[in-house]
């Protein structure tokens, strides 16, 4: 299974793509962190965003794309910001068909960690240790990204199989 991970941002917007199945190694096969301007127009700034997350998902062709849920924050601007980045991850993927999901950052650290009240140091010491990286992704972002995709192949294929059984139960079924 390929998953896309994106971690949504205006700023900084990390995209990474894992390999792998539950129960055995994963594999890194790509991470970068997608960055506009501050001070760039809003539209400029979601068009260059649309068009990274875009060719990633083309030039992977993911099985899943997972994107951090965005939650409630204090500061309006940033949260705003964040769904806005979200939403350009879910269209892409959806044009091409490609499953999407949402995991919150609390779910994410967890599958981790094995806390979701673990720190960014925890997650991307833990994601280093899971792909067997000898460097850490940096900003944090690019670790985010791969944290997302780790917790969407060892928690969303147990949803992804339970779907499909579901499936073939009501196919079974005369109407």
């Amino acid at each position: 299974m390929r998953v896309l991970g994106v971690d949504p941002g205006l700023t900084r917007c990390g995209v990474g793509v894992v390999d792998g199945v539950a129960g055995k190694p994963l594999s890194l096969v790509h991470v970068e962190v997608l960055r506009t301007p501050a001070a760039q127009d809003l539209g400029l700034r979601l068009l260059a965003i649309a068009e990274g997350i875009e060719a990633a998902v083309e030039r992977f062709r993911p099985d899943a794309v997972v994107v951090e849920r965005v939650f409630a924050q204090q500061n309006l601007r940033t949260v705003t910001g964040t769904a806005q980045a979200s939403g350009l991850a879910l269209v892409a993927a959806s044009r091409l068909g490609i499953r999407v999901a949402l995991h919150t950052p609390s779910e994410v650290k967890a599958a981790i960690t094995g806390s979701g009240t673990a720190d960014k140091a925890q997650v991307t010491a833990m994601v280093m240790r899971i792909l067997k990286l000898t460097t850490k992704p940096t900003p944090a972002d690019a670790a985010d990204a791969l944290a997302l995709a780790i917790c969407q192949i060892w928690r969303g294929s147990a949803v992804i199989q339970r779907e499909a059984a579901v499936a073939r139960s009501l196919a079974g079924v005369k109407r």
